[in-house]
């Protein structure tokens, strides 16, 4: 028998397959989770990352969920890309908060050429000089674009699929998923960290869901961050009367995707505030092992530093930057 060779592309996983995982009892789906958690992490660390906007509204997309989009008569004001100085006193600020990763948001469409992106590039040089590992997300981008940022000291690049491919035109409809797929390709092509999720609650069944962790554990590798979002409702926006998602289907997917992707960071992200401790922790043992802190995400609320620090301490769990 010819043995396997080790460049052999793994098998896919099946929207069939995670359709079955995601319909298991919950506490059985949780059971298997936590146990695929505690063998590839340390199950009592949090990593915390705190995200900024450095450049808000106006965007020329149409995402249905965003309140930045230009499309949309959401009540965010347009601002300008900010200084490299003001970015960095909010960077200090977060690491002396208890961040080991700064995230910089900019509502572009794409990433073009010129001033502004140069000063992009030196905000991640600053934040990676403070000792802190460095994210942004500002839309496509190629592969050139993508070895500057590297080159600048960047760690990861965030570029979520936000939903399954079946859905996706229901919310989107100024960027197609290739697009998306395509950033993703270039960003792993230039040796950057890949972070990508999605958002649940945009009206989606089942399979999109399905479809979506599908798409992130077949990439190749699979991210290495995973943030998992719950649609924010802002007024002027196409999804705003969207129904409540329900606690458990944010625990299944959190727990599916630990036991899709054993080795990824699950970042348990937007739509915090709107659930319970209970909810929370829940996430926490099926795997959810990062949250952002601050109070603000981009342009919606995020729970309150007090509170988050209170809940670490509760449940007993250390973030990374307290020895975790």
């Amino acid at each position: 028998m010819t043995p396997t060779s080790r460049t052999e592309t793994p098998p896919r996983t099946g929207v069939a397959e995670i359709e079955t995982l995601l319909r298991r009892p919950l506490l059985d789906l949780v059971f298997e989770a936590a146990a695929v958690h505690r063998e590839h992490h340390d199950a009592g660390a949090m990593q915390c990352s705190q995200l900024l906007s450095i450049k808000t509204g106006g965007c020329p997309e149409d995402c249905g969920y965003c309140s930045q989009s230009a499309h949309h008569s959401a009540p965010v004001a347009r601002e300008p890309l900010l200084d490299v100085d003001e970015v960095v006193r909010s960077a200090r600020r977060a690491k002396e908060n208890g961040a080991d990763r700064f995230c910089m948001g900019a509502a572009w469409r794409e990433v073009r050429e010129g001033p502004e992106f140069d000063r992009v590039c030196e905000m991640v040089r600053s934040v990676k000089e403070l000792g802190l590992e460095t994210c942004v997300t500002l839309g496509m981008l190629d592969e050139a674009q993508a070895a500057r940022l590297k080159e600048s000291g960047l760690d990861y690049y965030n570029h979520n699929l936000d939903t399954g491919r079946s859905h996706y035109d229901k919310v989107i409809g100024t960027r197609t998923y290739d697009d998306r797929l395509r950033t993703l390709r270039a960003v792993r092509d230039a040796g950057l960290n890949v972070c990508c999720g999605g958002i649940l609650g945009l009206g989606e069944t089942e399979t999109a869901r399905a479809e979506l962790l599908a798409e992130l554990a077949n990439l190749d590798p699979a991210p290495e961050s995973v943030p998992i979002n719950a649609l924010v409702k802002v007024e002027g926006t196409p999804l705003s009367a969207e129904d409540d998602l329900d606690w458990s289907e944010l625990v299944r997917t959190v727990a599916a995707a630990r036991i899709l992707m054993p080795k990824a960071v699950l970042r348990l992200s937007a739509g915090r505030t709107a659930m319970t401790e209970e909810g929370q922790a829940l996430c926490f043992l099926a795997g959810a092992n990062s949250i952002f802190v601050g109070d603000e995400l981009l342009t919606t609320p995020n729970p309150t530093p007090a509170g988050d620090a209170a809940l670490l301490s509760k449940l007993g769990l250390r973030t990374i930057r307290d020895g975790g």
